[in-house]
C-alpha cells in the first residue's frame, strides 16, 4: 500500500474546538475530538432503538450486501484454486486394451489377440524460476482483498444511507406536521375574517385573500406526503422488503439524539480507514503483480515430469517387478517469436499499473476532500440551526403580535398574511436545518471509514491491516 499523504489537517486554518449551539433540540454544540477512534456500530450514537433495529434488519436482508458477500467468497475460492499452482500436479490412470494384431511382422500367418492392462501415476511440476506463479497468486490475493474492502464499502454505504433516509423521513414528518399546524391556524384566521365580514368590519376580498393563503399552504402537503411515501419505499428497499410488506415505526427528529463528540481521525490514518481507498490500493497491488506475470511470460519455463506404473496381460501381474514401467523427463520452453504478443502484453500491464496508481491517487484526494467538506458543512449547519432558531422564534412572536394588533384594528389583513407566511417559512427552514445537521453528522462517520475495524463480523482482520493503530 502506498504511503499516506503528508497532511496535518483537513481544513485550512484548522478546526474550532466546537460548533455553535442553539436552544432547540438538535442545536447542541458538537465537539471535534482529534484522533478519536470510531465505533463499529457508530449509528448507535444517535440513540434511537428504532434506527438500530432497522439497520440490523437491513444487514440481514439487503440483497446488495448479499451480492458483495458472494463476490468475496468467489474471490477467496479463486485464490485458493490459484495456490494449487505451487504444488506438483499428480494424476493416476488405469486402463485395459483388447487388441488384435497381425503376426506378419513376426513371420507368422496367424493373428494375435491379446489384452493389455496398465496402471500408472504421473507427476508434473513447472519450476517457478522467475516468479510468474508467485506473482499470479499475488494478483489473486489482491483481487480478494479488493472484494473484501468492496464489501466493507457496501456495508458502510448501506448503514450511512439508512441513517440519512431515516433523518429525511423524520424531516418530512416534521415539515408535514408544521404545515398542518399552520393550515389549522389559517383556518382559524379565515373563520375570524368571515365573522368580521358578517359584522361589517371586513370585505369579501379579505375572505378571498385568506382562502388563497390557506389553499397555498394545503397545496404544499401532497408533495411532502408523496416524498414521505417514497422515503418509506427507500427504507423498504434497503431492508430487502417490498413496499407493501415493509412495516416500521415512523422516525421523528425528536427521537434522534445528536452525537455531541465527533471523531476527527488523523490524516495519516484516513487512507487505512477508508474502504474505498483500501479497495483501490488492492487494485494497484493487483496491477503491479500482473506486470510481474507478464515479465515472467517472456522468460524460459522449466518443467519436470515423471511417471511410474506397470503393464501386463493380466491385471493381477500389473504390480509385479517384471511389469514395472517408469519414465523421467525435463523440458525448457523459451518463447522465440510470438508476433510481439508477449512484449505488448507486458507494456499493457505496465500501463494498467500506471492507470491504477492514478486512480488510487484520485481516490485519496477525493477522500480528503470528502472529510474536509463534511467538517466545513457541520460548522455551517450549527450556525444555520442557530440562525433559523432565532428566525423561527422571532417570526412566531411577530405573528402573535400582529394578530393582536389586527384584532384591535392597528394593522391590515395583508400584514397578518405576511406574518403568517414568514412564520411558516421560518418553521420549515428550522426543520430542514436540524435534519441537515443530523445527516451531515452521519456523513462524517461515513467519510472517516465507519469504524469497520471494530466490528466482530468484519471481513478484514485487525492484524491484516492498520497494524499498530486499529
Amino acid at each position: 500500500m502506498p504511503p499516506p499523504p503528508r497532511a496535518k489537517g483537513y481544513v485550512r486554518g484548522g478546526l474550532p474546538a466546537q460548533t455553535a449551539s442553539a436552544n432547540v433540540n438538535g442545536g447542541e454544540a458538537q465537539h471535534f475530538v482529534p484522533a478519536r477512534d470510531i465505533p463499529g456500530d457508530w449509528w448507535t450514537l444517535f440513540r434511537s432503538p428504532e434506527l438500530n433495529a432497522l439497520i440490523r434488519r437491513a444487514l440481514a436482508n439487503n440483497p446488495t450486501l448479499a451480492a458483495a458477500q458472494a463476490a468475496l467468497r468467489q474471490a477467496d475460492e479463486t485464490l485458493a484454486a490459484g495456490r494449487g499452482a505451487f504444488y506438483p500436479g499428480v494424476s493416476g490412470s488405469l486402463g485395459a486394451t483388447r487388441q488384435r494384431a497381425s503376426g506378419a511382422a513376426f513371420g507368422s500367418a496367424r493373428a494375435f489377440i491379446y489384452t493389455l492392462n496398465s496402471a500408472s501415476v504421473n507427476v508434473s511440476y513447472t519450476l517457478d524460476a522467475f516468479g510468474g506463479v508467485r506473482r499470479q497468486v499475488e494478483a489473486l490475493r489482491a483481487q480478494a482483498e479488493y472484494q473484501r474492502f468492496s464489501l466493507e464499502g457496501a456495508y458502510l454505504s448501506l448503514t450511512a444511507n439508512l441513517v440519512t433516509a431515516a433523518v429525511a423521513e423524520a424531516s418530512l414528518h416534521a415539515q408535514i406536521r408544521a404545515t398542518r399546524q399552520i393550515a389549522e391556524a389559517q383556518r382559524a384566521d379565515l373563520a375570524i375574517v368571515r365573522r368580521s365580514v358578517a359584522a361589517g368590519g371586513a370585505s369579501r376580498a379579505d375572505i378571498l385573500q385568506q382562502r388563497t393563503v390557506l389553499a397555498a399552504t394545503l397545496a404544499t402537503l401532497p408533495p411532502l406526503e408523496a416524498a414521505l411515501a417514497q422515503q418509506r419505499n427507500l427504507l423498504a428497499t434497503y431492508t430487502g422488503s417490498l413496499p407493501t410488506q415493509f412495516a416500521a415505526r415512523d422516525f421523528t427528529l425528536d427521537s434522534l439524539k445528536l452525537p455531541r463528540d465527533l471523531p476527527v481521525s488523523l490524516p495519516s490514518r484516513l487512507v487505512e480507514q477508508r474502504p474505498d481507498v483500501r479497495a483501490y490500493a488492492a487494485l494497484l497491488h493487483e496491477a503491479t503483480a500482473e506486470v510481474g506475470v507478464a515479465t515472467a511470460n517472456l522468460l524460459p519455463k522449466l518443467t519436470l515430469s515423471g511417471s511410474y506404473g506397470g503393464e501386463a496381460a493380466k491385471f493381477a501381474d500389473i504390480f509385479s517387478p517384471a511389469s514395472t514401467i517408469w519414465g523421467l523427463a525435463a523440458s525448457v520452453t523459451q518463447p522465440l517469436f510470438e508476433g510481439g504478443q508477449l512484449i505488448h502484453q507486458r507494456r499493457a500491464a505496465i500501463a494498467a499499473a500506471q492507470e491504477a496508481a492514478a486512480n488510487y491517487k484520485a481516490t485519496v484526494l477525493s477522500a480528503f476532500q470528502n472529510v474536509s467538506n463534511v467538517l466545513l458543512a457541520l460548522q455551517a449547519d450549527a450556525r444555520s440551526v442557530a440562525a433559523q432558531a432565532d428566525a423561527a422564534q422571532a417570526a412566531a412572536q411577530s405573528l402573535v403580535l400582529v394578530r393582536v394588533q389586527f384584532r384591535s384594528g392597528a394593522v391590515t389583513r395583508s400584514q397578518v398574511l405576511i406574518a403568517e407566511q414568514n412564520d411558516r417559512s421560518a418553521e420549515i427552514a428550522l426543520v430542514k436545518a436540524r435534519a441537515q445537521r443530523y445527516a451531515d453528522t452521519a456523513a462524517l462517520f461515513q467519510a472517516l471509514g465507519g469504524g469497520w475495524w471494530h466490528r466482530q463480523d468484519s471481513t478484514v482482520k485487525t492484524n491484516d491491516c492498520c497494524k499498530g493503530h486499529l
